[in-house]
């Protein structure tokens, strides 16, 4: 029998994607529910801000998966076009491989496939049947794996589950299954270049990560217009009708747990008696800094050994001019991916000549930057936890990203600059608290995935539970979403059975 549970009080600590969709879950069940935010903005990792006219998103920018939006927003009765315009950019992107080697993604199939045939004889047919186990483990993968809490193995005993275990490549990387179709090393980074999101070399990623391709090609890259934190507005809009109440500028300083249970939250502002808390912040700082020593599951030695995602080093600009020849969403990867790689991953360093990204969204949306200017951000990939996260080399790779730009594209993003601001590691760790400075969270490898993941429900707190991109089902936006549902879902059934 459901038990009265608008009289349950849930603290959520951090209002990104996780912290908002199991808010809005919640409170659509009934419990009381207070969002805790340290920053002035709700959003977490996904806020934005303004400068003379410009509005920059902060954190993601790439609007993949629009199925899973539209589903959380039907929840409430609602569609994402209550909110928002969503627009497929066309082009979806374009990757520069080199100078006059400019790849542009189409969102037509029918071109992208020709494409690949003029790149490599006989790919096309490639790309279809590789395309068709993508789908099949998109749609088993999101049906079956992304909504299960990886609490334990026996999650995955459904005989309906092991049976697509080896048809969904959970053993095999996505490196070895791109390589063994497509031989030209163009066709290999279009495919490959997805699994940055993941947060792991291509060939330390489960080949069931495909499924991204499935998203990138077949289901298309989106746009919601007025930037990506139009979906944030949204789901505050949401929350706030079902009578969420929100702390902004609250910095959760502990968690109170006598007896193996969540008591209260201890913020800045002052105390908040809680029956649930649903950690929607950086899974590290919860355990070893806002809970007892008795009550971490995880120890440091334990976090040390995590493959984090990588940070980034990314430059938030404003231009009095409209630069040519971009698209809204670039791909630099006109250097060597593999060394990049290993100056993040295997051998942590400031890269030698790094791939970045370029997002220019102003070339989609004329609202996010003064009449005739131009709205840029570039973000680099680096490994988490460098140490001179310092003005100086920021100014370096700014130069250096600069220059590659002039002479791959003959564009000067040094000319007509009139907003400049930098972010990088010592930022993710002052506004996020993110472990290591990470950007993306905990890394998607075969060894970090579904049930051996950090656990959702913890195991010595009984009514504290975590969402987010450092536990199942993984980082990006998408997943964020579901992970803060499916703690909410766990709550609701702790209390309703």
């Amino acid at each position: 029998m459901k038990s009265n549970t608008s009289f349950k009080c849930v603290g959520i600590i951090g209002s990104g994607f996780a912290g908002l969709s199991a808010a809005c879950t919640l409170a659509k069940e009934g419990y009381a529910v207070k969002v805790f935010e340290k920053n002035e903005l709700p959003g977490g990792r996904a806020r934005k801000f303004e400068e003379q006219g410009f509005v920059f998103d902060m954190g993601p920018s790439w609007y993949w998966m629009p199925e899973v939006f539209e589903q959380f927003f039907n929840k409430f009765g609602k569609k994402a076009s209550d909110y928002y315009e969503l627009v497929r950019l066309d082009p979806s992107y374009s990757v520069i491989l080199g100078k006059d080697n400019e790849i542009k993604i189409p969102a037509s199939y029918a071109e992208l496939q020709q494409i690949f045939e003029n790149i490599e004889a006989g790919s096309a047919q490639k790309l279809d049947a590789y395309l068709a186990e993508a789908e099949y483990k998109y749609n088993v993968g999101m049906a079956e794996f992304v909504w299960k809490a990886g609490d334990s193995i026996l999650e995955f005993a459904d005989m309906r589950v092991l049976s697509s275990i080896f048809k969904l490549d959970m053993l095999t990387s996505i490196a070895e299954q791109v390589r063994s179709n497509f031989t030209h090393p163009a066709l290999r980074q279009i495919l490959e270049f997805p699994v940055l999101f993941l947060g792991a070399k291509p060939e330390k990623t489960p080949a069931l990560y495909s499924l991204m391709n499935y998203a990138d090609i077949k289901l298309g890259t989106w746009y919601p217009l007025g930037g990506m934190y139009k979906v944030i507005e949204a789901m505050v809009s949401i929350a706030k009708e079902l009578g969420v109440e929100f702390h902004l500028s609250t910095e959760v300083k502990s968690i109170n747990v006598p007896n193996g249970k969540a008591k209260s939250i201890g913020t800045d502002k002052g105390e908040f008696l809680v029956d649930f808390v649903v950690a929607g912040a950086d899974y590290h700082h919860v355990e070893q800094t806002l809970l007892p020593l008795r009550s971490r599951v995880y120890d440091e030695k334990y976090w040390q050994g995590r493959t984090m995602a990588p940070s980034s080093l990314l430059f938030y600009l404003g231009y009095s001019d409209v630069k040519p020849g971009l698209l809204h969403h670039n791909l630099f990867f006109d250097k060597d991916f593999a060394q990049h790689a290993i100056e993040i991953y295997d051998k942590p360093c400031w890269p030698t000549d790094p791939l970045f990204y370029l997002c220019c969204p102003s070339k989609t949306d004329e609202t996010i930057a003064p009449k005739g200017c131009e709205n840029i951000f570039l973000l680099v990939p680096i490994a988490p936890g460098l140490e001179n996260d310092t003005a100086e080399i920021r100014e370096k790779y700014f130069d250096i990203l600069c220059k590659r730009i002039m002479d791959l594209k003959g564009i000067d993003l040094k000319e007509n600059l009139i907003f400049k601001k930098s972010y990088c590691i010592n930022d993710f760790k002052d506004d996020y608290h993110a472990f290591k400075g990470n950007a993306y969270g905990l890394a998607n490898t075969l060894k970090q995935t579904a049930f051996l993941k950090p656990k959702i429900k913890s195991k010595k707190v009984s009514n504290l539970f975590y969402a987010g991109q450092l536990t199942s089902p993984g980082p990006g936006v998408p997943p964020s979403l579901i992970s803060g549902q499916v703690a909410a879902g766990l709550i609701i059934k702790d209390t309703t059975t």
